[in-house]
């Protein structure tokens, strides 16, 4: 267990645990020059080279390095000790955005907003060949001013969640907004899981509840990849329609990001931020980038923590 209150790098004050996993925990620190609150994820090394996940977080890392946009926590360095690795992230200081539907759906224009926000944030990481794959509740937050932020984008290998077979087993959330073709186990492309992935949200959103739902994981699977659920009556029409095109059990017939920002329910109201495309300057530093990866990986540096690197 850290020590609250303990320095790390020289750099970051520990404090509060916010999360753990079977992989990392993540604790909220605070730099101690700038006083910047942060959150920092330590994982253990070993764990994850046992997983074999090592090139999957390391070409993932890379490019999340990169990745600057106002529906995105944003992941700020990446340190390693002897044993552990470090991702100083964004701290958003607020709840989950589920922990908003828990007393009943929300009212249509406010999730729009929020779904708007969501499909913004998947658009550019998905420009940029970067999936979430693991698009669920835990990794939605909003902050203080009501903006949706996506957390865990490019290191979704590190869910406790996702083993080698490739499915989501998950102790602590629900496999009811995982992909048809995850299931079957066939392959799949990581962009169409995300967008099937988002339609379940949005129709929890608008509706309260799931649209797929039962207390045996098996029939559950059965209704997934099946495509079966029922909109309420009292969702527009509008919205229905861009749900069953959202929630296609077919990913070849699935809506696409491009088309969902052209549906004329989703538009009402929406402000587009504008990213640029990745300078010239931007990709040299993007292979400077992986090269900080593969240190943080590969080398057994010395640090202030190496003498009580063993915890967990």
């Amino acid at each position: 267990m850290e020590k609250k209150g303990r320095v790390l790098m020289e750099k970051f004050e520990l404090g509060r645990l916010l999360g753990q996993g079977t992989f990392a925990k993540v604790y909220y620190a605070r730099n101690t020059t700038t006083g910047l609150s942060c959150a920092i994820k330590i994982i253990d090394k070993e764990k994850i080279m046992k997983g074999g996940l090592i090139d999957q977080i390391k070409r993932e890392i890379s490019v999340m390095r990169l990745v600057k946009h106002p529906n995105v926590v944003r992941l700020y360095e990446v340190m390693a000790s002897k044993s552990k690795i470090y991702f100083v992230m964004e701290y958003v200081k607020g709840g989950e955005l589920f922990g908003k539907v828990a007393k009943g759906k929300l009212k249509e224009n406010d999730a729009r907003q929020y779904f708007q926000q969501l499909i913004a944030a998947v658009d550019y990481c998905h420009s940029r060949g970067v999936y979430h794959r693991d698009l669920k509740p835990e990794n939605l937050l909003v902050d203080e001013n009501g903006n949706l932020k996506v957390s865990d984008f490019g290191l979704s290998a590190l869910r406790e969640s996702r083993r080698q077979d490739g499915l989501l087993h998950t102790t602590c959330g629900t496999p009811a907004y995982v992909a048809p073709e995850v299931i079957n186990m066939k392959g799949y492309d990581g962009a169409k899981v995300d967008i099937w992935s988002c339609g379940v949200i949005l129709y929890v959103l608008l509706a309260g509840f799931l649209p797929f739902h039962d207390e045996n994981l098996m029939e559950l699977y059965k209704k997934i990849t099946k495509g079966e659920f029922r909109c309420p009556q009292w969702l527009p029409p509008e919205v229905r329609k861009l749900l069953s095109k959202i929630l296609d059990p077919n990913p070849s017939q699935r809506i696409m990001v491009a088309k969902i920002m052209e549906n004329s329910w989703f538009k009402k109201g929406y402000k587009h931020f504008d990213t640029p495309p990745l300078t010239p300057t931007q990709v040299q530093d993007k292979n400077l980038i992986i090269d900080d990866i593969h240190a943080a990986f590969d080398e057994w540096s010395s640090s202030p923590l190496e003498n009580n690197d063993d915890t967990e």
